[in-house]
């Protein structure tokens, strides 16, 4: 069976379904294919046990790693991308990260394009995704003259506490941008209360995913169509390799050939990259697009960790994730190079404590330990390596990664911990791997970025600054897959931010 659209788009995440509902209006028949399926409302949604200890929602397909010892990724294939199990914190990247900054462990290169650039689209893109927050509080807050699109989320009693204390430390605890749709011609009379949030889906859509904010506006258009369960095998080109001709694409347990004008790949950067390689032939024996042999190399995704501060005071709180702290964002005073950001962390609960501790700590059951807990999370920034790479191997994906930039990381920790423990009544502190699929290491996938980075220079870049393949003409990545550096904040509003840009492009430049 042989098929014919306008804009074909390789996945429902941040990337592929905010440039779906970019393009909606543009009259052109667009084809989203989606190899996962909705996530189903359910009571599981908000179940610990189901959604960390059983991963219920991650997928169950083995990856390798550079020893090809099997593991499962914390990856999840589902209409919405790994947006919909995400905690919906909406950072822009810092000015100073589209620049090249010096780290510990090395360099951070210079972006292709400058802060002022996407200003415009992240604007549009915490419109879209009603993204609530403060300007000008964090230390490190970019330049912006418009208000964030909605007031910041209030801080709940305990938090409050912890943000007061840290100010009196001499810390700038600043509100968290978050993106939370707000009540909508909603059915019940009373307001609803946010709770489980971070690394659950959402059943009641308060939480602001790419499902949600960006595809279902999209669908809305006569001439956008969603394949839901429906994996890409291959991109095929013409005979001269200059553009797909088609997409091969597995869609009720049939193999059918797309033909499109464009084609938008947005799986990831993991899924991205191993889809062009996987699509190498002839004349891109390297892989599709992979002239410059970066594709699947600089593969980064943060240097995170999630930790447990236990203090005397009970902590009462449903929805945490109400701050952040940036003052050792480019440097402490007792070391020149950048540590990281800190962030909170969804409210723990029992069955989240014990899958991660064998042993409470002394004086502690895990019941007492979930009361008293604040749950943070610091990410620092991995640098790009080469040799950091994803392959594939016997039709599997092949994650070699070895850790990079690490010190700056473990004095970030030590300052949170010495911030908390003088501060506060914090005297117990504890890693929590379970956020993750219980690993912290190359599972953790959710900040992946990097794989096919872009450029002005055709020999050390995969694509150019509108991340248009600079050897496939009709081929463009729309993912993390086009970060150079992988700053030290969250991905997705830039992915998102760079998403509405590409659109823009195609929009006026190639349709």
């Amino acid at each position: 069976m042989t098929k014919h659209v306008d804009i074909i788009i390789i996945g429902s995440g941040a990337g592929g379904a905010t440039i779906a509902y970019k393009l909606a209006d543009s009259g052109k028949k667009i084809l989203i294919l989606e190899r996962g399926d909705y996530i189903p409302i359910e009571k599981e949604n908000w179940d610990s046990e189901e959604v960390f200890v059983k991963n219920r929602y991650t997928t169950k397909e083995k990856w390798l790693d550079k020893n090809d010892k099997e593991f499962g990724p914390g990856q999840h294939y589902n209409v919405g991308g790994n947006t919909k199990l995400y905690g919906a914190a909406l950072f822009r990247m810092r000015e100073s990260d589209f620049n090249e900054v010096k780290h510990y462990g090395g360099i951070s290169p210079k972006w292709p394009i400058s802060y002022t650039d996407l200003k415009p689209y992240y604007l549009e893109a915490e419109k879209l995704y009603n993204v609530h927050g403060e300007r000008g509080i964090d230390p490190t807050d970019p330049n912006d003259e418009n208000p964030y699109p909605l007031p910041p989320l209030p801080h709940e009693p305990r938090i409050q506490e912890v943000v007061d204390d840290l100010k009196t430390f001499g810390l700038h605890p600043f509100p968290l941008p978050i993106g939370v749709n707000p009540d909508i011609d909603k059915k019940a009379s009373g307001p609803f209360v946010l709770d489980r949030f971070d690394g659950f889906p959402d059943p009641t859509e308060h939480k602001a995913d790419a499902q949600t904010n960006s595809l279902r506006l999209a669908l809305k258009h006569d001439n956008v169509t969603l394949w839901t369960n429906a994996q890409v095998n291959k991109l095929l080109t013409n005979s001269s390799g200059t553009e797909i001709s088609a997409v091969d694409v597995n869609y009720q347990n049939e193999n059918i050939i797309i033909n499109a004008d464009i084609v938008i790949l947005s799986a990831g950067a993991i899924n991205s990259a191993a889809l062009l390689l996987k699509s190498a032939n002839d004349k891109h024996p390297n892989g599709l697009g992979n002239a410059s042999d970066v594709v699947g190399r600089h593969y980064m995704f943060h240097n995170n960790s999630a930790m447990i501060a236990l203090s005397t005071e009970p902590n009462h709180t449903k929805f945490g994730k109400t701050f952040g702290i940036n003052d050792y964002y480019h440097r402490s005073e007792d070391f020149e190079f950048p540590l990281g950001h800190i962030q909170m962390l969804g409210k723990s609960d029992k069955i989240q404590i014990s899958g991660d501790s064998p042993i409470p700590a002394p004086g502690f059951t895990f019941d007492i330990m979930a009361k008293h807990a604040v749950d943070f999370w610091l990410t620092s920034e991995d640098l790009p390596d080469p040799n950091n790479r994803i392959m594939l191997k016997d039709e599997k994906i092949k994650v070699i990664y070895n850790k990079n930039n690490w010190l700056p990381h473990e004095k970030l920790t030590e300052k949170l911990k010495y911030a908390l423990s003088h501060s506060g009544k914090f005297s117990h502190f504890f890693p929590k791997h379970i956020y993750f699929s219980k690993n912290m290491d190359i599972a953790a996938v959710a900040h992946q970025n990097g794989t096919v980075r872009f450029g002005n220079d055709s020999k050390t870049s995969a694509l150019d600054i509108f991340c248009q393949s600079h050897d496939v003409k009709n081929l463009f990545v729309v993912d993390g897959s086009f970060f150079v550096s992988s700053s030290a904040v969250n991905p997705a509003l830039t992915i998102i931010a760079m998403a509405l840009r590409v659109g823009d492009y195609i929009k006026k430049d190639i349709l």
